[in-house]
C-alpha cells in the first residue's frame, strides 16, 4: 500500500537542499518506490511531503542514499518523519519543471 511521508527538518536551508539534490540525484536516478516529492521551506527549515509505494522503499532510500548524502553535505541534526497510509492522491495540474 502506498504511504505518505511527511518530514520536517529544522535548520535546513534552500542551499543545503539544492546541494543535497545534486549529491543524491533522486530525479536522475529515481529511487525504487518513489512516486511523488514536494519540498517547501518555512522560517524554521524544510518540509517535505512524498508518496512512496511502501514504507520499506522509503526507509531503504533514507538509509542507503539520503542520510549518506546528508553527511556529505554537512547538514546537522535529524528530521522528524511521519509515515501514514495513503488514502487518496489528486494532482491534476502537476507538470515537472
Amino acid at each position: 500500500m502506498p504511504i505518505v511521508m511527511n518530514m520536517t527538518w529544522e535548520g535546513v536551508t534552500r542551499a543545503q537542499y539544492d546541494q543535497l539534490h545534486g549529491v543524491v540525484n533522486w530525479e536522475g536516478d529515481k529511487p525504487k518506490g518513489a512516486m511523488f516529492h514536494v519540498a517547501a521551506f518555512s522560517p524554521q527549515g524544510i518540509r517535505v511531503t512524498d508518496v512512496w509505494s511502501s514504507a520499506e522503499d522509503f526507509n531503504h532510500f533514507l538509509e542507503q542514499r539520503l542520510l549518506p548524502g546528508v553527511q556529505k553535505v554537512g547538514i546537522q541534526g535529524g528530521p522528524k518523519v511521519e509515515i501514514l497510509p495513503t488514502h487518496a492522491v489528486f494532482a491534476p495540474a502537476y507538470k515537472p519543471l
